[in-house]
């Protein structure tokens, strides 16, 4: 497992709590940091991609 792939699975958990808080607080923006974080979490663990790899990719979309 390489540090990408651990970040990543760090990356999740964090943005999961992020998205919990902004629910339970009613913060729509704290949410939505949560959920793009949980993604390119999910995409770091994945496919092993450096945070700003998978930020780049993102905004392209």
């Amino acid at each position: 497992m390489n540090t990408d792939t651990k970040q990543g699975k760090w990356k999740q958990i964090k943005g999961e709590f992020k998205d919990k808080f902004g629910q339970i607080t009613n913060d729509e923006s704290t949410e939505a940091e949560g959920k793009k974080d949980k993604l390119i979490g999910e995409i770091q663990e994945k496919y092993g991609k450096t945070k700003d790899e998978i930020a780049e990719e993102i905004k392209s979309w």
